[in-house]
């Protein structure tokens, strides 16, 4: 969610019941994230929490002052994936924040919740951004996690809807993880065209970038995306795709709209989101559509199983 995790996002969020997230890393400076969690302060009385992903790079950030302005921030949790959580936990938790730590497999999982993190996000292979390289969907990842984790789970992937709620928790987790859903929102500081685009987009409208550099990543499928694809399939290396992956060009498309500028992230949930409701909307929805979910369809197929399967009230149940 760079360029898109804002404090009226985030805020939008928290107020409408879950727990908003500002991205450290969309804003240029330390100084400037301190100011937007201030300004998130202002905007809710909800908890809140702040991503700060830390990769290796040639000429990284400062992590540390980012790090820093985090903790003195006064929010509720950080959200961390890149590097070992064994790094920065304790001094997380000497601070009194909560620890959402990301993984992308079930080894990467445990490692986490030994390492002390309070919850672990179990992202899926359908999941927009870095899925890891090892292609497991949340279906089989989720699960799997659950049998060796013993923390609390979020699930991410794939996830727009009620049902998708309602199946997460029924493989183990304790809520979900939402980007490309939110993407389609009110709030979301994004240029409306992209926002339409998502409605009108299906699950096989993305690409894989970065496959052949063993750094995969799910962005929406455009010229830009299919270039690159393109390039590196042909043996090209980073540097002859480094311009057209520059974050300052996918920063134009949400800015101004246009779809073709650069890449720009999505997730294979487009494929499930139909309108640009509120936060507020969206969340009462996903709510209350996941209840019902488990109260008919769940509980009507252990209450019932034959009569259920017999009249094919749920998908497949024919088969």
């Amino acid at each position: 969610m760079q360029w898109i995790g804002n404090a009226d996002l985030a805020a939008a969020v928290s107020n409408a019941g879950g727990l908003g997230t500002i991205t450290a890393l969309t804003f240029a400076t330390p100084e400037l994230l301190a100011d937007e969690i201030a300004r998130c302060h202002d905007l809710t009385d909800r908890p809140f929490a702040v991503n700060l992903t830390t990769l290796p790079s040639i000429s990284p950030p400062p992590y540390a002052e980012y790090q820093r302005v985090i903790l003195e921030g006064r929010v509720a949790a950080v959200e961390t994936s890149g590097s070992n959580p064994a790094l920065f936990v304790d001094t997380y938790h000497e601070a009194g924040l909560k620890v959402v730590h990301k993984a992308t497999s079930v080894r990467h999982a445990v490692k986490a919740a030994e390492a002390g993190a309070d919850a672990v996000a179990v992202i899926g292979f359908e999941a927009a951004g870095h899925p890891g390289e090892l292609d497991v969907p949340l279906l089989v990842l989720l699960a799997a996690v659950a049998r060796q984790v013993d923390v609390p789970l979020l699930a991410a992937g794939g996830i727009a809807t009620g049902s998708g709620l309602a199946a997460a928790l029924a493989l183990g987790a304790e809520g979900v993880l939402m980007a490309t859903r939110f993407m389609a929102t009110a709030e979301t500081p994004i240029h409306e065209n992209v926002k339409n685009e998502l409605v009108a987009r299906d699950e096989l409208q993305t690409n894989l970038i970065f496959r052949p550099l063993r750094n995969t990543a799910r962005v929406s499928r455009n010229s830009v995306s299919d270039e690159v694809v393109e390039i590196l399939a042909s043996g090209g290396d980073f540097a002859a795709v480094r311009d057209l992956v520059a974050g300052r060009r996918g920063r134009t498309v949400y800015e101004t709209g246009d779809l073709e500028a650069g890449i720009w992230w999505a997730g294979l949930s487009q494929a499930l989101i139909d309108d640009v409701p509120t936060c507020a909307d969206l969340v009462d929805r996903i709510v209350h559509d996941a209840e019902t979910v488990i109260r008919t369809r769940l509980v009507d197929a252990v209450s019932d199983p034959i009569g259920t399967a017999s009249t094919g009230t749920q998908k497949g149940s024919t088969l």
